[in-house]
C-alpha cells in the first residue's frame, strides 16, 4: 500500500468518524430522552463488549475454534454467576485455559 493511499484511508476514516459524531449531536433532545431509546442505549456498550469477547474467544485466523480461551471464558462466566471476587474469576479462568492448553498439547 502506498503512502498516499494510506493517508487517503486515514483521512476518510477521520472524516467518517467526525460526521458520525456530528450526526449524533444533531439528534433532537426529545428523541434521545424517550424511555425506549434510553433503555436500548444503556445496553449497547455491554453488547459491543460481549461481541468483541466472543470473537476473540472463539475464532482464530477467521475460523471457529474451541480451545483453552473458550474454556477459560466459560469458567469465568460461571465464577461471575456464582459471584466470586474478580481476582478469583481471573485466576480460575487463567488456570482453566492453561490446563486445557497443557492437556491438548
Amino acid at each position: 500500500m502506498s503512502s498516499s493511499t494510506l493517508w487517503t484511508v486515514v483521512l476518510a476514516g477521520a472524516l467518517g468518524c467526525y460526521l458520525l459524531k456530528l450526526a449524533g449531536l444533531s439528534v433532537p433532545a426529545a428523541w434521545v430522552q424517550r424511555p425506549t431509546v434510553t433503555r436500548v442505549v444503556e445496553f449497547v456498550p455491554a453488547a459491543l463488549l460481549a461481541a468483541l469477547v466472543a470473537v476473540q474467544a472463539a475464532t482464530s485466523d477467521g475460523a471457529l475454534v474451541a480451545d483453552g480461551r473458550l474454556v477459560g471464558l466459560a469458567v469465568a462466566a460461571l465464577a461471575l454467576a456464582l459471584r466470586a471476587p474478580f481476582i478469583v474469576v481471573l485466576v480460575l479462568a487463567g488456570a482453566a485455559g492453561a490446563l486445557v492448553h497443557v492437556v491438548t498439547g
